[in-house]
C-alpha cells in the first residue's frame, strides 16, 4: 500500500485514470497503460473484463465485450499488471472489477495473485461490506489495499461500515447510477467530499461521469483525486490500436487542468 498512500500530493489532486484491461486486445494494453503514466495519471486502474458489469455505462460494457471477445483472461490482466510494475515500479495500480473473476479460484490464490503482479488496491464492485470477508481478509492479509464506494445515498448510518477495514482511498461514486451517462453538480460534490472528510482520514476520489478538463479541475479544488474512466474508453473504442497516443493527449489536458487549479 507504499505506492498508494505516496500517490495523493499535499498541493494538488491526484489523477486516477481507468482503462479495461484486454481492450481492444491484451497485446494493446500495455501500450495504453504507458500513454496514461505519460500523460500524467497518478494512480492507474485496470479493469478486469467481465460478461455482467452491472455498474458500468455502455462505453465500458463495449470494452468488456471487445476484451472478452478478443480472448482476454484474469492470467492476462494478471501478466499486463506484472509487466506494467516493471515499467512502472513507482505508480500505484489497482484492479476494479466484479466478484467472480476474483474469488472463482479463492480468495487467497486472487490476493496473492495480485502480490505477484505488484498490484497495490483491489476495487470489487458487487461484494457489500456485510460478505467483506469473503475476499477483503485475504487482501489485506497481503497488505493489498481494499477500496470502497460511496454514493450519493451513502448515509451516517452506513459511512462507518463501508469505511470499517477500507484503506488506500474512498472512492465517491458522484450520482447514482452507472458509469459514463451523467456528471453530479459541483455544488452536490463539493457538499458530498466535506461529509466523508468527516468521516476518514483516507483520501477521497471522486468519479462518474467526469470527461472535461474543466470538470475535472472544478472536482480537484476540493477532492483529493479526480477519477476518469467512460472518456478514456471512448478514445479507445475510437482508435483501437491506435490508441495510445490520443489517450495520452486527452489525460495529459485532464491533468495540466488538475495540476492548475488550486
Amino acid at each position: 500500500m507504499t505506492r498508494l498512500s505516496q500517490s495523493f500530493p499535499t498541493d494538488r489532486a491526484a489523477l486516477v485514470a481507468f482503462v479495461t484491461g484486454g481492450d481492444p486486445t491484451a497485446a494493446n494494453t500495455g501500450a495504453i497503460l504507458d500513454a496514461l503514466v505519460e500523460g500524467g495519471a497518478d494512480i492507474i486502474e485496470l479493469g478486469m473484463p467481465f460478461t455482467d458489469p452491472m455498474a458500468d455505462g455502455p462505453a465500458i460494457q463495449a470494452a468488456n465485450i471487445r476484451s472478452l471477445s478478443a480472448g482476454t483472461k484474469t492470467a492476462d490482466i494478471l501478466n499486463i499488471a506484472s509487466a506494467f510494475r516493471d515499467r512502472h515500479p513507482t505508480v500505484p495500480l489497482v484492479l476494479m472489477g466484479y466478484a467472480n473473476p476474483m474469488t472463482i479460484r479463492g480468495a487467497d490464490w486472487f490476493a496473492k495473485a495480485c502480490v505477484d503482479a505488484g498490484v497495490d488496491g483491489v476495487i470489487c464492485v458487487d461484494i457489500p461490506v456485510e460478505e467483506d470477508d469473503s475476499l477483503g481478509d485475504a487482501l489485506r492479509a497481503e497488505d493489498v489495499a481494499v477500496i470502497r464506494l460511496a454514493t450519493p445515498t451513502t448515509d451516517a448510518e452506513r459511512l462507518p461500515e463501508i469505511l470499517n477495514n477500507a484503506s488506500g482511498f474512498l472512492y465517491y461514486v458522484s450520482v447514482a447510477g452507472i458509469t459514463g451517462l451523467q456528471q453530479a453538480a459541483q455544488a452536490s460534490i463539493e457538499e458530498a467530499v466535506a461529509r466523508l472528510k468527516t468521516g476518514t482520514d483516507l483520501p477521497v476520489a471522486v468519479g462518474f461521469g467526469v470527461r472535461t478538463p474543466e470538470q475535472a479541475a472544478d472536482i480537484a479544488r476540493v477532492a483529493d483525486g479526480v477519477v476518469v474512466g467512460s472518456a478514456i474508453v471512448e478514445i479507445i473504442a475510437e482508435h483501437g490500436s491506435n490508441a495510445a497516443p490520443h489517450v495520452k493527449d486527452y489525460v495529459k489536458s485532464l491533468s495540466d487542468a488538475i495540476r492548475s487549479a488550486r
